[in-house]
Formats: structure tokens, C-alpha cells, sequence
């Protein structure tokens, strides 16, 4: 009798008793593409956080920059019964064999922070060309004219354009009117604060240090612009990034960067894990999705997505990254004297 009673209220819930025995057991797999960059630690920390309180188990692979190594990766958490995927792809061209692999297995897949041009992957990721918007805006209200240079991401990673695009769109209007030129961009290869160092010299070394301003597209790249235009005694001008790196918070607070576009990372994070789990754990995997909505790409491709939405953190709200618990009022004010609130 009471058996049935449970069976009952277990089938209204429109779960299998074995889909609420397997959710206990569910494993998530997330290969990373590397592990070097300072911000994927506080996303992996999020995606662990969330795992364990839907109770399930966390596996991953770092790639090590290798696409080659990715799909190898890829099969590895297949064969230890991964029940979905959270993928971020280091290169969005050759990742395709390894959605292949994972939807012969069933295994739903979440294309995580960059896009995997395929339907059957669900697009996760904060709002790119909106970063891009948000980078130009600042770096143009600080500096109105003259000789912009556009630092972009790597060349395998469509986020590069996504930014690239929003941050032309901003900037159209003054190089119409005559009022900045763009002298020059690169992309960077591998997203790497050294590429983009050694790209920024040599843009400097051909235009005679005749540079007004620098839309870098991430922190690490302007990591590396910053510590070229130190190099010519030309820090302070104008420069962009994003991502709330420690480092470039800091620099935000020491004059040296303007902005740095803050895609907090715990909620990416979160929202990841807990889309991997509700696709794992449904029968229509990405209709389950709370918040998803359809999105085509570039290229046309139709998809599942949901996009979460960015702060600029400039010198005028650095307090928010403090009171959010995302950095501390010690590191943000590292070798800061007379700097804005909270360095004050």
C-alpha cells in the first residue's frame, strides 16, 4: 500500500524511481581548455559548489591549450561514465568529434563560456558582444580621439569576434567623424598575456609610440599591453579588459587600466552545473532549461543558449567588486596611495 502511494507520488513528480536514484549518483565531466588563466579556478570552484549540493560528483581534464589533447580528454570522461558534459572549447572548429562522441553516448553537453557551433550543444555563456559595447564605452569616454589600437583575442576562439564586433559597433561613429583612428590590432594568439605583450611592442615600435588609447579584449591581454606601454614610460593610457582578474582590478585602482568588464564567474559557474544536471536528468535535456531561450549564431546555426549579463568595473565603482566578496579591499589596494574609493 505504501509502496504504491510513493510509486505514485514519484510518477506525478514525472520522475523514474531509477532517474532519482541515478541523480544522487550523476557525474559531471568539464574539460577545460587551460587551466592558466587565473579566472577558470573561480569558475571551477563555482561549478564544484553547485555539483555538491545537487549531489552529484565532479570530474575533470585540463587540455593544457591542446585542442588535440581536448578530444582525448573529452573520450577519457566519456569512458568514466560521465552523465553530461560541460565543455570549454580551445578551439571551437576542432572540438566538433568530441559532441560527436558525447551524443552517441546520449550525454548532453554545455557549450561553456565560448560557442560550439553545433544545435546539440547548449550555449552558456555572459553577453560577448555586450563585453565588447561595455570595453569601447570606457576606453572612449576616457580618451574622445586619436590613435586607438584593438587588441584582440585568439583567433580560434569565436568570442574574439563577438567582442570585437561590440566594440566596433561603439567606436563607428567617432572614426567616422574623424575623431580616432584605429592605427592598428592583432589577434592573440591563444588568449596569452605574452603574445599580446610582444603584439603591442611591435605595434608600438611601427606606429613611433604614437598610441592614444588600447581596447585589449580580456585582463591577461592587457596584462601584457600594460607591461609593453611601462616599458615606454606610457602607462596610464587608456586600456580595457575584462574578467575581474585580481591583477587587473588592481591595476584599475593604480590608474593603469580603465576597465575591466566583470562577468562574475560564480554565477557562470553555478548556472553550469546546474544546467548540466537538469539536461542529465530530463527527458527533453535542454527544454528543461530554466531561462534558456533560442539564439542563432553568426554562421546560422540555431541553438539553445542563455546569457548572463556583465558589470564595467572602472575607477568610479570599484566597490562593488569588494562588497560582492569577489576580491579583497587589501588586494584590489595593493600599492595603491590617494586612489579611488575603496583605495582612498
Amino acid at each position: 500500500m505504501h509502496k504504491s502511494i510513493i510509486a505514485a507520488a514519484i510518477a506525478v513528480a514525472g520522475f523514474s524511481s531509477a532517474a532519482l536514484a541515478e541523480s544522487h549518483a550523476m557525474t559531471i565531466g568539464v574539460s577545460w581548455s587551460n587551466f592558466q588563466e587565473e579566472r577558470w579556478k573561480t569558475d571551477e570552484a563555482a561549478i564544484k559548489s553547485a555539483l555538491e549540493a545537487a549531489g552529484a560528483t565532479y570530474v575533470s581534464a585540463d587540455a593544457q591549450s591542446s585542442s588535440a589533447k581536448q578530444l582525448s580528454d573529452v573520450e577519457s570522461l566519456i569512458a568514466q561514465g560521465v552523465d553530461a558534459l560541460i565543455i570549454l572549447a580551445q578551439d571551437t572548429a576542432a572540438i566538433g568529434p568530441a559532441v560527436d562522441a558525447a551524443a552517441n553516448e546520449g550525454i548532453p553537453v554545455v557549450a561553456y563560456d565560448r560557442l560550439i557551433e553545433d544545435p546539440r550543444a547548449f550555449y552558456l555563456t555572459f553577453d560577448n558582444v555586450e563585453v565588447g559595447r561595455m570595453q569601447a564605452r570606457a576606453v572612449l569616454a576616457a580618451q574622445p580621439e586619436g590613435n586607438y589600437v584593438m587588441i584582440k583575442g585568439s583567433p580560434t576562439d569565436p568570442n574574439a569576434d563577438f567582442l570585437r564586433g561590440g566594440q566596433q559597433e561603439v567606436l563607428q561613429e567617432a572614426i567616422d567623424s574623424g575623431a580616432i583612428k584605429i592605427v592598428d590590432e592583432a589577434y592573440t594568439d591563444g588568449w596569452l598575456p605574452a603574445n599580446a605583450q610582444r603584439n603591442m611592442e611591435q605595434i608600438l615600435t611601427a606606429n613611433d609610440n604614437m598610441v592614444d588609447a588600447v581596447v585589449a579584449s580580456n585582463d591577461g591581454t592587457a596584462g601584457g599591453v600594460v607591461a609593453a606601454l611601462t616599458a615606454q614610460g606610457m602607462e596610464g593610457i587608456p586600456v580595457s579588459g575584462q574578467d575581474g582578474d585580481h591583477a587587473a582590478l588592481n591595476r584599475v585602482a593604480l590608474g593603469t587600466q580603465t576597465v575591466s568588464v566583470w562577468k562574475d564567474a560564480r554565477d557562470l559557474g553555478k548556472a553550469a552545473a546546474e544546467i548540466a544536471v537538469d539536461m542529465a536528468s530530463a527527458e527533453d535535456g535542454m527544454a528543461a532549461v530554466e531561462g534558456a531561450a533560442k539564439w542563432t549564431s553568426p554562421a546560422g546555426t540555431e541553438m539553445d543558449a542563455k546569457f548572463l549579463t556583465p558589470v564595467p568595473i572602472t575607477k568610479d565603482n570599484l566597490s562593488v567588486v569588494v562588497d560582492a566578496g569577489w576580491i579583497t579591499q587589501e588586494a584590489l589596494c595593493q600599492g595603491v596611495t590617494d586612489g579611488p574609493a575603496p583605495c582612498n
